[in-house]
């Protein structure tokens, strides 16, 4: 079996920065065994050394680190330097590199990111938004959204909209079960906002439905799971989305996170044109 490495994740913040640096990075390796552990608000040189002490038992740690201060993080490279352990900062550089290109100093302020500005006020009204607008609620306030997601039933809506939501987009989506779904007022103006269709495959959807029921122990609903009735679904729902021009994104082997891509890039195309 191979070695277990021991990967520290340390940051003077939350370490959601870090986390998701490192779910890049892993998927980049196969077949490696890792132990994460995450180490946040870590902001004075005792907390360090501690965490150091305990790094240095592993032949087989890893540090990677996210510190502003930039004391505190050349003692946190000093000091894993002493005692052999690997370590990677992911901001240092970066920082220095845009404060040359900027000709300005960085504050080195943790938690910079999450400061009580506008943006994360409006990021926060954006997820408020989303969630009362979810699965086809509030219609009549449809026209406040900044994106509009359609789609039959189990193509990440709901999730997809909550990661929008986190980008700062008021995001409403609506199941689409035939084109009478659709509210009046978005068929009289098809562009009043950026409609996006999500669809997929018939046979992956078959699967997600079934799994959907498994989990909540229904059995009587077949017409739900039949392939052939979610081909025709699929089929009309890819009709209506022809009929208004609305852009569609096939789901089937996309990830949450790469479809809100898609969307956003629509979004930006949608709101350059008018």
């Amino acid at each position: 079996m191979s070695n277990t490495y021991q990967i520290y994740l340390i940051s003077d913040s939350t370490g959601e920065t870090l986390d998701r640096i490192f779910v890049a990075i892993k998927a980049q390796f196969k077949n490696i065994d890792y132990k994460i552990h995450t180490y946040s608000f870590t902001r004075t040189e005792n907390q360090i050394y501690k965490i150091l002490s305990e790094a240095e038992k592993f032949s087989s740690s890893v540090i990677l680190y996210s510190i502003v201060d930039s004391n505190l993080a050349k003692y946190l490279a000093n000091t894993s330097d002493n005692k052999k352990i690997p370590c990677f900062g992911v901001l240092g550089d970066l920082i220095l590199s845009f404060s040359k290109l900027l000709n300005q100093k960085a504050s080195h302020l943790p938690s910079g990111q999450y400061a009580l500005n506008d943006e994360y006020y409006k990021r926060i009204s954006a997820i408020q938004f989303t969630m009362n607008h979810d699965d086809g609620n509030l219609l009549k306030e449809i026209n406040k959204s900044d994106i509009i997601l359609l789609g039959v039933s189990r193509t990440s809506k709901t999730p997809t909209s909550i990661y929008l939501a986190n980008k700062g987009f008021k995001t409403s989506n609506i199941p689409l079960v035939n084109e009478n779904s659709i509210p009046k007022i978005l068929k009289q103006n098809p562009k009043m906002a950026c409609v996006v269709g999500l669809n997929t495959e018939p046979e992956r959807l078959v699967d997600i439905r079934k799994n959907r029921m498994n989990s909540i122990k229904e059995t009587e609903n077949k017409f739900y799971t039949d392939l052939e009735n979610i081909k025709k679904e699929i089929n009309q729902a890819k009709d209506t989305f022809r009929k208004y021009k609305w852009p569609v994104i096939d789901v089937t082997r996309k990830s949450v996170e790469e479809t809100a891509a898609s969307i956003i890039k629509i979004y930006e195309i949608y709101k350059k044109n008018g």
